[in-house]
């Protein structure tokens, strides 16, 4: 049964762009962006007003009024209606169409109407619903609605922000006004409205109005016998009777508009989950929000008829082979599980059949149990993970091995929807299978813990275990949710069983091997560091004569623009900027000479080696016992399907510098082996961009063998490769590699430090030498417009709805997305096709030597005694044929005993 064949109907009305400005004054602009520019504070509040009202009102229909830009009627009755508002803010601009995404991907009706606003569709549905015998509900704080509640209409008045609500009823209202509500916009007119610029009666209130309104049955009778009122308030009354006219005609609801009439339009029901979680995503909304989404808008609340929902699966507390042979009594052929390192309960496990769910405490199980459990584990067909290495690792911490045979549901929905908030088990349970949870508690303070009693410390383990049983049961419907989406894109399983899941086992090898750690180098190297920290806070604070918190933005907004009376920077919330780029841009203002410029320096200096400490103290907490540091891999962590490494994070290691490049001397070839070898791509982002755009240019340098920069230097500036200078050569680099990345003209004159137009003039001659580029990256954007998303060479697909977007800022956005992904996740693709080779033909070989570290673009290999010949052989050709391209890839290798000593 739809919803439109339900007798008892009950109709949502929102007033949009009314409700979506209260939410931008509600939450502060500044607290929430989608991480492009775009504020989203409007949309949050919305969206979050729109769960409130119908978790609390539960209604059947739900349609949402737009206005449109331009003007109505109401403009041509009154040219200064409206007139007095003020400007719309900046952040306000492309929420409205936001907005109206998150409501496409909830399938929920919005409308607009050419001349008429949406108070007027409001009143022509309210009206409809009314007459129809069915219940209305309005929310807006247009009090104009105010005409419209009856018996079967209620109207919801935001009184504090979005989410507290007042209840008009007929009651309320006449209560409030003295009046029906039919008869409020009688005293409207004679009132006024200043929301609108209506002026009304000067010294006539609501309570006159609504006294004369009683008196003579309504506002045509108040006219009819303006003549017999006395006073001031008489005599104002004729004087402004054209006003009160106009202002009667202006708030006259409108209740004949041609909409759809059928209730199936507007019945809730028709969202789509994947697509809601996605929209939330690019919004970059977190989980609450998320979590409180009312069923009944996907469709998943059961239609009145029908049989009750079942409860929820109750979560088995496993804590003996008894109880665990009650948990997989079903089977144990397919089986997903969740796991956790809980700050009470220690090594938790979650655990799922399709039908039933457990929580297992493993500190808790008897012997039995626990080679039970092993055992079902061992016999499994699937078991079904977010994030199989994680999960593989621990549970062998446990004394549980698993071998191969998990099923990653993480990777899936990486390669299916690149770019999402989390690929946990409860965000995949969320976004794909339907679960809800709550906020993740916050982990207790160390004496809040010792203060717990051993009831309330149980009472938090059950809570722990009951989430982390529903997590895992909730993989089992995203696993089918996934293997259909699967089953209608043939490349992102091409990409899985070709790229992803072979490279997962390579990365977890990796994992395990480490690189080797010298101890000794590393102490020396922090304490001298140490040292150049301590020097930056001791001279910085004798320039201004006391000692100062270089840590503290606000200790130093003080010390810059009060002490040293420094040009502020640019303004922020809580004064003004002392982040990198305002500092540096600040320090090239002052004489080298002054205490300010020297002040500065010493402030980043401060910075840059307090960062580099902190990177080696990091260091030096993740050694083993080998001295080998294990960093892990991550293949979800960037949406161009680049690689990410985490504790110990070696991407960031800031070699640009030569005290970051010393960093690296402290990686070293480990005992039993003679040297490391580093090999990286040259130029891999430019050698791409030259097949994908076929420009005879750019190819013609990377066939002829010439310095590339050099090259295009030359052709740019007009000038014979010999008379290129460093600085035309930097130039012409930050543009061949700003527009891999889709740098604007302004971020390359940001990066160069010069102007927008000389930028702009730049890129311009660039492309006017290498038109083919142009011509690329133009119908890269338009072709992504068209289909949606972007792909790589290995056809990694990356959809990008924001292209479409009527918001200026987001399209952008988008369509710089569109320019780097193709050329940045080629890339990517090409270093995971070249470990999978290499790999391959080093176990094939059977030396000893392996591959450790993958950065970026470089491979790093730690060589076994006289192996080193074949391992270069080795590494050089599996990266040279990992695919080819119409001009040559150039490998470069490097061999030291450290890994700076390694580079080339």
């Amino acid at each position: 049964m739809s919803a439109s064949d339900i007798d008892d109907q009950r109709l949502l009305l929102i007033d949009g762009h009314a409700m979506a400005f209260r939410a931008f004054f509600a939450l502060p602009a500044d607290g929430f962006s989608d991480g492009r520019g775009q504020a989203t504070n409007a949309v949050y509040g919305f969206v979050r007003m729109l769960i409130n009202v119908v978790a609390s009102e539960r209604p059947t229909h739900l349609a949402v009024a737009f206005d449109l830009p331009g003007g109505t009627f109401r403009d041509r009755i009154y040219d200064q209606y409206k007139g007095g508002r003020d400007e719309t803010p900046e952040a306000f601009h492309g929420q409205i169409g936001l907005i109206m995404q998150v409501l496409d991907a909830l399938g929920v009706r919005w409308l607009t109407y050419e001349d008429y606003e949406a108070d007027d569709i409001i009143a022509t549905l309210a009206t409809r619903a009314e007459e129809a015998g069915h219940e209305a509900l309005i929310v807006s704080s247009d009090r104009d609605a105010i005409q419209l509640v009856g018996e079967k209409v209620t109207l919801l008045q935001p009184v504090k922000g979005v989410t507290e609500m007042r209840r008009m009823t007929p009651a309320a209202v006449e209560e409030k006004y003295g009046l029906a509500p039919e008869r409020y916009p009688d005293l409207a007119a004679l009132v006024g409205e200043a929301a609108d610029n209506l002026p009304g009666v000067p010294g006539v209130g609501p309570k006159t109005a609504a006294k004369w309104i009683v008196k003579y049955g309504d506002l045509p009778g108040v006219i009819a016998h303006a003549d017999e009122i006395t006073g001031k308030a008489g005599q104002s009354l004729r004087d402004h009777l054209a006003d009160v006219e106009r202002n009667r005609l202006m708030n006259a609801a409108c209740t004949t508009l041609d909409l759809p009439a059928d209730a199936e339009h507007y019945a809730l029901g028709h969202g789509d989950r994947a697509r809601v979680m996605g929209v939330f995503d690019d919004l970059a909304f977190g989980d609450t929000i998320r979590r409180d989404l009312p069923a009944v808008l996907l469709g998943e609340e059961p239609e009145e008829g029908t049989a009750a929902a079942p409860e929820e699966t109750a979560t088995l507390d496993v804590r003996d082979a008894a109880s665990l042979e009650a948990l997989l009594a079903a089977g144990t052929e397919l089986l997903a599980l969740d796991v956790v390192e809980d700050v009470r309960g220690g090594a938790m496990m979650g655990l799922a059949t399709p039908t039933t769910q457990g929580a297992i405490l493993l500190g808790a199980l008897d012997s039995e149990a626990t080679e039970a459990l092993a055992a079902a584990l061992a016999a499994a067909e699937e078991i079904r993970v977010a994030d199989a290495p994680f999960v593989r690792s621990w549970l062998g911490e446990n004394g549980y091995p698993l071998g191969g045979r998990l099923r990653d549901l993480s990777l899936e929905s990486f390669v299916l929807r690149p770019g999402a908030r989390s690929y946990d088990a409860e965000a995949l349970g969320s976004d794909l299978g339907g679960a809800s949870f709550a906020p993740r508690p916050r982990r207790p303070a160390p004496s809040t813990l010792a203060k717990e009693s051993a009831e309330v410390r149980a009472e938090h383990v059950a809570a722990a275990g009951d989430r982390l049983a529903t997590a895992a049961a909730a993989l089992h419907p995203a696993a089918e949710e996934l293997t259909a989406r699967l089953g209608e894109a043939p490349w992102a399983l091409t990409i899985l069983d070709e790229l992803e899941r072979p490279l997962q086992a390579v990365l977890e090898t990796m994992h395990e091997r480490g690189i080797a750690i010298d101890t000794a180098a590393l102490g020396t190297l922090r304490e001298e560091f140490e040292g150049f920290v301590a020097q930056a806070k001791r001279e910085a604070g004798q320039l201004v004569g006391e000692e100062v918190n270089l840590a503290s933005p606000k200790q130093l907004q003080v010390v810059l623009f009060d002490t040293l009376a420094l040009p502020t920077t640019r303004k922020i919330s809580s004064g003004h900027s002392t982040d990198a780029e305002s500092l540096t841009d600040l320090q090239e203002s002052l004489d080298p000479e002054s205490t300010g410029h020297q002040f500065l320096s010493w402030l980043l200096r401060f910075r840059e080696m307090s960062k580099l400490t902190g990177y080696l103290v990091g260091l030096d907490k993740v050694v083993d016992t080998g001295s080998r540091v294990h960093t892990t891999f991550q293949q979800t962590a960037a949406a161009t399907g680049r690689l990410a490494s985490t504790e110990p994070n070696l991407q960031n290691i800031p070699v640009r510098t030569a005290e970051g490049q010393r960093i690296r001397d402290v990686f070293v070839a480990g005992e039993g082996f003679e040297t490391l070898l580093t090999a990286d791509y040259s130029q891999i982002e430019m050698r791409i961009m030259a097949h994908l755009s076929e420009d005879e240019g750019l190819i013609e340098a990377f066939r002829s063998g010439e310095d590339l920069h050099n090259f295009v230097a030359s052709r740019v500036f007009g000038v014979s490769p010999d008379a290129v200078d460093p600085a035309m050569r930097s130039k012409t680099k930050a543009v061949s590699y700003g527009l891999a990345y889709g740098l604007s003209a302004f971020g390359l004159s940001r990066q160069l430090r010069i102007s927008r137009a000389e930028a702009t003039a730049l890129r311009d001659g660039y492309f006017e030498r290498f038109g083919g580029v142009r011509d690329y990256l133009h119908h890269s954007v338009e072709t992504a417009r068209s289909t949606g998303y972007t792909e790589t060479l290995l056809g990694r697909r990356r959809y990008l709805p924001d292209l479409t977007s009527d918001n200026r800022q987001r399209r952008e956005n988008a369509e710089r997305v569109a320019l780097n992904s193709p050329i940045q996740g080629s890339a990517a693709d090409l270093i995971k096709l070249a470990m999978l080779a290499v790999e391959s033909r080093m176990r094939e070989a059977e030396l000893r030597s392996r591959m450790l570290l993958q950065v970026h673009d470089e491979l790093v290999v730690e060589v076994a005694p006289g192996e080193l010949d074949r391992v270069r052989e080795i590494v050089e050709e599996g990266m040279d044929s990992a695919y080819e391209l119409s001009v040559p890839l150039e490998v470069g290798v490097g061999i030291g005993r450290t890994w700076r000593e390694a580079a080339h």
